[in-house]
């Protein structure tokens, strides 16, 4: 019995491990195919941006809404003298309106009305948010749909953000920024009271009761996002003063006519350096201003403020030596080499300063404008 018993103790060691085997092995192979199995994806929680408050709104936008101060010339009277001459009479008045800048590179849109004048003899001068000022020149304008297109040269500028008009419904709140009687930036809130539908010649309007007085012009009808959607133009009011009832061209038509004004106006004109420039040197004057007989250019006189070679680093005392590959000696070479060239592009400009020579990259603007006090 005790020999029976010994030999199913050695059989039944082997049985037992191989079953334990077994399990082991069943079991992988369900954990293994349980991961090869695929996943599902984590779905992570949608975060939604919160949504500006007004003053945020309004905070982003202001600084791209600039204050215009213009000169109109117009005829007041006209007085017959004999049955074939007559004498017309001009008058100056100021016109105040708003603008707004579309790039950093100096562009500003605005109302056509706010500085049209007699002979399209143009006088703006900007104002910006921080207090800045700074002449304009208007380089395109659009009578059709009452648009102009002013450049300054100045940095450090700030473009609106350009929103999308045909997501506007009637009710939605807008805010209208702008300089209203020259009392500097304001900023009005209302509703969209009205969208007209675009027809074949004329856009689209949109009608606001966000005030628009005297001076709002030009300025900009912007949404709770801070984003542009219409130019400020123009109101219906029986009395003059505004009634509730203020228009704006949709942002879309605007900057429409505006690429295509600003595209015009940089192949209509050359590039501006912005420099008055005194006498050529010679060996003669170069030995009496530098002590040395061999610095060859023209000396700058003068920069404008604002202008491309100020923005460069020209400083009134500097010589311009050389414009591109081409050695200045007189100001005719810096006028052929500059004329050659658009608004918006670069040229190298050396110039000699303080006993050593630097190259200084020059990125081109428009004239600059001329203020003429009245």
């Amino acid at each position: 019995m005790s020999s029976t018993g010994n030999l199913i103790k050695y059989i039944s060691w082997p049985v037992v491990c191989g079953i334990l085997l077994g399990l082991v092995i069943l079991q992988y192979r369900q954990i293994e195919k349980i991961s090869n199995q695929p996943q599902p994806a984590l779905i992570s929680e949608s975060t939604s941006i919160a949504p500006l408050s007004f003053s945020e709104a309004i905070a982003l936008a202001a600084p791209a809404v600039v204050a215009i101060n213009a000169t109109n010339v117009n005829v007041e009277s006209i007085e017959r003298t004999s049955e074939d001459r007559l004498n017309l009479y001009l008058g100056e008045r100021a016109s105040l309106g708003s603008g707004v800048i579309i790039s950093k590179s100096g562009f500003i849109l605005t109302n056509l009305h706010v500085v049209d004048t007699l002979f399209d003899a143009f006088d703006a001068q900007v104002t910006l948010n921080d207090g800045r000022k700074i002449p304009a020149m208007v380089v395109a304008w659009d009578e059709a749909s009452d648009l102009a297109v002013l450049h300054i040269n100045m940095d450090n500028l700030t473009p609106i953000q350009i929103g999308d008009e045909t997501s506007l419904d009637v009710g939605d709140i807008v805010f209208a920024i702008g300089y209203p009687r020259n009392i500097g930036q304001s900023v009005s809130q209302g509703i969209i009271s009205a969208l007209t539908e675009n027809s074949e010649n004329t856009p689209g309007i949109i009608q606001t009761d966000a005030a628009i007085n005297p001076g709002n012009s030009g300025g900009a009808l912007i949404n709770t996002r801070g984003e542009l959607v219409g130019i400020n133009s123009s109101i219906f009011s029986e009395s003059g003063n505004f009634e509730g009832i203020g228009f704006a061209t949709p942002a879309s038509h605007a900057i429409a006519a505006f690429m295509e004004m600003a595209d015009q106006a940089v192949e209509a004109n050359a590039g501006y350096l912005g420099v008055i420039t005194g006498e050529a040197l010679n060996a003669q004057s170069s030995q009496l201003f530098f002590g040395i007989d061999n610095i060859h250019g023209m000396l700058v006189e003068s920069v404008d403020e604002g202008g491309a070679a100020e923005r460069a680093g020209i400083l009134p005392g500097d010589v311009i030596t050389m414009v591109e590959e081409t050695s200045v000696i007189d100001a005719q070479n810096i006028m052929v080499e500059v004329r050659n060239k658009k608004p918006g592009d670069s040229i190298d400009i050396q110039i000699y300063r303080d006993g050593q020579k630097f190259v200084l990259p020059t990125t081109l603007g428009f004239g600059q404008a001329i203020i003429i006090d009245p």
